[in-house]
């Protein structure tokens, strides 16, 4: 006899929806066709909770708390969208954007990147903050794959997949706060490295960040639209 499912039933920004115990908001509301934003979550793999994107509300709390690691509860409340959780997303967003050198304009990942997409919907239009603009190195050691440290998000997908799917642990995080980087082996180049050839962290960077050198020049997908939100970014660099 299979065990019984405790079903849980909540509401998700006035919609009563049920789920199972053991499931997140995040997974509730995308079986629902309810918006959340992310960047670090990927279906497959571990949650870290990392990018804070998915932030939500939950009535009754003054905190927020990430959609993608809170587990349904029975009678949950919880809001997706509001200009407070706005306000936050294009926070985070405006960071990940100063902090390194996401120029649309010349990324090989233009029209086909995650987190240009998720700062259009999200309305984010120009950067308040100061770009840091750090210098960080492109390793071109491999001879299929690059490493464009300058538009990585640090999403640690390339980790996870790499250790949760692949079973190679090559990819992991190095250092601290601003000085985080995600290396291969004991920060060895990426060509000289016990990586595995299979290219499962180039599939699900979410950036420019890795990349196929042969896909280089190749054309993307367009995105003309886009033009006049980069010049506002831009106009006060």
């Amino acid at each position: 006899m299979s065990a019984s499912v405790d079903v849980k039933t909540l509401v998700i920004d006035g919609v009563d929806v049920s789920a199972r115990q053991d499931q997140t908001v995040l997974d509730v509301a995308r079986e629902n066709n309810i918006f959340i934003p992310t960047l670090c979550h990927l279906e497959g793999l571990s949650e870290v909770g990392a990018c804070r994107l998915c932030l939500v509300e939950i009535k009754g709390s003054p905190k927020l708390f990430p959609a993608c690691v809170l587990k349904v509860e029975e009678g949950m409340e919880v809001i997706t969208h509001s200009e407070r959780l706005l306000h936050y997303r294009q926070t985070i967003l405006e960071l990940l954007f100063a902090e390194r050198n996401h120029v649309c304009a010349v990324c090989v990942a233009n029209g086909n990147c995650e987190l240009q997409t998720i700062a259009q919907s999200q309305r984010l239009t120009h950067v308040r903050l100061p770009y840091r603009n750090p210098k960080l190195p492109v390793d071109l050691s491999h001879e299929r794959f690059a490493a464009d440290h300058n538009r990585c998000i640090l999403c640690t997908r390339c980790v996870r997949v790499c250790a949760e799917i692949e079973g190679a642990h090559v990819w992991d995080v190095m250092g601290r706060g601003i000085d985080s980087m995600v290396i291969t082996d004991l920060n060895d180049p990426w060509g000289s490295s016990s990586c595995t050839r299979c290219g499962k962290c180039v599939q699900v960077c979410p950036t420019g960040a890795l990349f196929d050198k042969s896909k280089v020049g190749v054309s993307h997908p367009k995105s003309p639209e886009f033009l006049p939100y980069l010049n506002l970014m831009r106009e006060e660099q």
